[in-house]
């Protein structure tokens, strides 16, 4: 039954989305196939360049270029790289025998490295047994110690590889001249233990991340060709140019492989201490033994651990790492072209459905969640089970996605828009737009059935205005009535109100259904204070649109605070969302009683507590027309003194003990508000109480 459900749901979505028309289904489609291309290329979408025109003004003239998808994926896969990467030792097979700084300083002499130390160097640790001798470092011009060199590397009995390199594979880091002396260089060493291996590193978007390509015509590259020259050419990773692993050594501080300066080969008193010498030789027998720079600032290379770790190693010691990959046999396993295009296309049809669904409640988010959470985590778990993550996207899934869902979804919002727009309409006719909102979000809210809720319920009316209809035109009855009535209900809705209905002039409002807020009392205290101040700005208006009109009465409002059945209550043809019950009788019994009270807003105690607003003044007790039960009445005056509040109140208190007193404190006011009609009326009700303490309107 849950999946029929669902069928149903994105039925239903899909009925949206022809909806919305031709144009619009053309145009959804075409965003939809542009988000599988993005999902399936976004490895592949490069900078953009940013146009003249949006350039900051006084900014140097560079090229400036935004980044495209392939500089997210490519920074995600640097993270899960590193990340995930293995943990290791001191790799033993491996050492690093070095030019440093401080080589430098004692040569004396920079650039090119000095050819005779390595020629003393390399005599020393060819005497140490060393599998292969991998030499880091281009001799593309000449110097006065080649004369030393060369024999020194023709009589070596250990492999030895020499760097390599040429104008079509690596531009940047040689010319012709220095290709031609390289050449020759090489050539006096034919027939010798020493050969060639390319240097070349792929260096694509700036940062080392895979293996160089195998280039026709092109030596192997420096680590694979040792491996060979060692005869371990099954280790060497036959045609491999895919990703390259790096490690994190297991303890911290610690490199990973063993680095000596190349001093320690050329210097006989330090040799001659057999301890280091036997040393020396335990860390060079039966490695592999690559020699080259790890000067500061020098033929340094980014790795994708150089975003996390913030280093950028030697490129020597990449070559360590391709060594340390071969030994491992870790051949990284890619991601055939054909699986891309299922998943790209796996990831548009879940965005596509997923923007059908019309679910509108937590399980949306929580779908959306999860689908996330799988297209960032199944690039990581490939890349834990040593999969090359190197070109499958992660990034480019999530924009597919929202792409595709965004294409769907709005298609849907646009057939729905006229919909929605026609009801939120219809329902902000008496509903707050706040609400109606939230009604149209949520539909259950607005119960199809009658329930019991405590309301606070006003009843406005404006007096005289039924004798005024009958001395004027009908057509200016009927503006006038729509002036008045869309200037009341602006006020209620303004204050959070529901319209419930208009019965003429009056107008029916209540706060608590079908939505309850925790200030609903003092909303509907302030609108019944502002729907009085409103019918006073009518009257104006009405005054002085034509003084030949009768003068229109004041606004009346009645507020009480009690139970009521809420619901749709009608027939079979019509329904209307309307309260029913005692708290609405009493409303309108308080709103009539203010003729008699010479007041214009009254509301009962049960309101007025509530409401949290101290502007209340205590204004007896009495039974209303019709109620068998007394009410205590309360009316809004913001402007009447504090201590006169508290006088009434204490005059309302003191009623059934000390009759008297009640009715001194009650003149006295009136004597300091002559012009204030309620007060007067409150002590002469005062003074012909009836048994019990009440007076009953007539």
């Amino acid at each position: 039954m849950g999946e029929d459900r669902r069928d149903t749901l994105i039925l239903r979505g899909w009925r949206n989305v022809r909806e919305a028309g031709s144009k619009r289904l053309a145009l959804t489609a075409v965003l939809v196939l542009l988000a599988l291309l993005v999902a399936r290329y976004s490895w592949d979408i490069p900078y953009q360049a940013i146009p003249e025109s949006l350039r900051t003004e006084g900014a140097e003239q560079v090229d400036m270029k935004t980044p495209g998808t392939g500089d997210a994926e490519r920074a995600l896969y640097d993270m899960r790289s590193s990340l995930l990467a293995p943990k290791a030792e001191q790799d033993d097979r491996i050492t690093l025998v070095v030019f440093d700084d401080q080589t430098l300083i004692n040569a004396r002499k920079r650039s090119p490295l000095d050819r005779g130390l390595l020629a003393r160097a390399l005599k020393s640790i060819d005497a140490m047994g060393p599998r292969a001798i991998g030499i880091d470092i281009l001799f593309d011009q000449p110097q006065d110690e080649d004369a030393e060199l060369i024999p020194t590397l023709r009589a070596m009995q250990t492999p030895t590889l020499i760097g390599y390199a040429d104008i079509k594979t690596n531009e940047s880091d040689i010319v012709y001249q220095q290709q031609e002396y390289l050449f020759e260089f090489l050539g006096a060493l034919e027939g010798s233990n020493a050969r060639p291996a390319s240097i070349r590193l792929d260096n694509t978007h700036g940062v080392t991340r895979k293996w160089p390509s195998i280039e026709r015509g092109l030596p192997p590259v420096l680590g694979r060709a040792m491996l060979q020259a060692a005869g371990d050419e099954a280790s060497s990773l036959p045609g491999y140019e895919g990703s390259l692993r790096y490690r994190h050594p297991a303890f911290e501080n610690e490199p990973m492989y063993i680095s000596l300066q190349i001093d320690n080969f050329v210097d006989e008193d330090l040799l001659a201490i057999p301890e280091v010498a036997d040393m020396l030789r335990a860390q060079i027998e039966g490695r592999y033994v690559l020699i080259g720079g790890d000067i500061i600032d020098y033929d340094r290379v980014q790795t994708t651990f150089s975003s996390v770790i913030g280093e950028n190693p030697p490129g020597l010691r990449v070559h360590a790492d391709m060594i340390a990959q071969m030994l491992d046999g870790d051949r990284r396993a890619t991601v055939a072209g054909s699986t891309l295009w299922a998943m790209a296309l796996l990831v548009i049809v879940t965005a596509v459905l997923t923007g059908l669904l019309e679910w509108g409640n937590w399980r949306i988010y929580a779908l959306l969640g999860a689908q996330f959470a799988t297209f960032l985590g199944v690039p990581f778990i490939l890349e834990a089970t040593g999969a090359d993550t190197l070109g499958v996207p992660a990034f480019g899934w999530l924009l597919g996605w929202i792409v595709a869902f965004a294409a769907v979804t709005s298609a849907a919002r646009a057939s729905g828009a006229v919909q929605r727009n026609f009801a939120q309409g219809a329902l902000g006719k008496y509903l707050p737009r706040e609400m109606a909102e939230e009604i149209l979000e949520h539909p259950k809210l607005l119960a199809l059935h009658g329930e019991k809720k405590e309301l606070y319920v006003l009843f406005s009316d404006l007096e005289g205005f039924t004798k005024m209809s009958h001395a004027i035109q009908p057509e200016m009855v009927a503006k006038l009535l729509n002036r008045y009535l869309d200037m009341l209900s602006d006020v209620v809705l303004d204050h959070g109100g529901v319209i419930d209905k208009f019965v003429g002039d009056a107008v029916v409002a209540f706060w608590g259904a079908p939505i309850a807020r925790p200030d609903d009392a003092a909303r509907a205290a302030r609108c019944g204070y502002a729907i009085w101040q409103a019918g006073e700005t009518f009257r104006a208006e009405v005054a002085a649109m034509d003084p030949d009109l009768p003068p229109i009465g004041k606004t009346r409002v009645g507020l009480h605070f009690g139970e009521a059945v809420v619901g749709n209550f009608g027939g079979d043809k019509r329904i209307q969302y309307t309260a029913l019950g005692d708290s609405m009788n009493t409303a309108a019994r308080l709103e009539a009683a203010n003729k008699q009270l010479a007041s214009s807003v009254m509301a009962s105690r049960e309101f007025a507590e509530r409401s949290d607003i101290d502007w209340w003044r205590a204004m007896g007790r009495v039974q209303l027309r019709g109620r068998a039960r007394p009410v205590e009445l309360m009316e809004p005056d913001p402007n009447f003194p504090q201590a006169d509040r508290d006088l009434l109140s204490q005059a309302h208190a003191a009623v059934a003990a000390d009759h008297a007193t009640a009715v001194g404190i009650v003149r006295d006011l009136v004597s300091r508000y002559p012009n204030d009609t309620a007060l007067e009326n409150l002590l002469h009700r005062m003074q012909n109480l009836e048994e019990g303490g009440i007076y009953v309107l007539g």
